[in-house]
């Protein structure tokens, strides 16, 4: 298969079929101004060609950087396969008509939960956490839940793709996949 999109769906749906818990999860590596990396994990939300979709607050730390460096770094690790695909690329904003589409589908606890966090800042205590959701879930009292204006999405739109595959005596099968122009180079790495 030489369409690393397509690769990814195949390798996604068999990740789902045996991982025990999100196959959706990946590492989201980013870096600050001062060139100090960071990683944390986050949810795949969509993909496609044009990248690969999370949601977050777009105050917390990571969109920080985001915005900061313009790129960032994805990792799937799907154990139970014996499977990584690295996805490093620019990262996109996702338009307002997307984000509204998918806050709306997220369950009321966790809309709530995204107006009651100030993601990434400090914090005084559970209690304090605890006032401001008690708050939001009064003020949204028997109606629909908006997006906050500080919600939003990213995609990492690829500029390269790896596919790891483990190997026998350590001789681990790995595809590279590099953007060019519309389309994809494909080239294999030493393990």
């Amino acid at each position: 298969m030489t369409d690393p999109v397509a690769l990814f769906d195949v390798w996604l749906a068999e990740a789902q079929a045996s991982e025990p818990n999100d196959p959706n999860a990946m590492a989201l590596a980013t870096v600050d101004a001062r060139g100090q990396p960071s990683v944390r994990m986050v949810l795949l939300k969509g993909h496609g060609p044009d990248g690969f979709v999370f949601y977050t607050n777009t105050q917390s730390r990571k969109a920080s950087e985001l915005a900061h460096a313009g790129r960032a770094g994805l990792l799937f690790h799907w154990k139970s396969l014996r499977r990584q695909v690295r996805v490093e690329g620019r990262i996109t904003p996702v338009d307002e008509v997307d984000a509204d589409a998918y806050f709306a589908t997220r369950g009321r606890s966790s809309q709530l939960g995204a107006w009651a966090s100030e993601q990434s800042r400090p914090l005084s205590g559970r209690a304090e956490l605890e006032a401001r959701l008690a708050e939001v879930t009064e003020r949204f009292a028997g109606g629909d839940v908006p997006r906050p204006p500080h919600w939003s999405g990213y995609g990492v739109a690829p500029e390269t793709i790896e596919f790891w595959e483990d190997g026998a005596h350590r001789l681990h099968n790995r595809r590279l996949f590099a953007r060019t122009g519309e389309g994809w180079s494909e080239g294999l790495l030493n393990p």
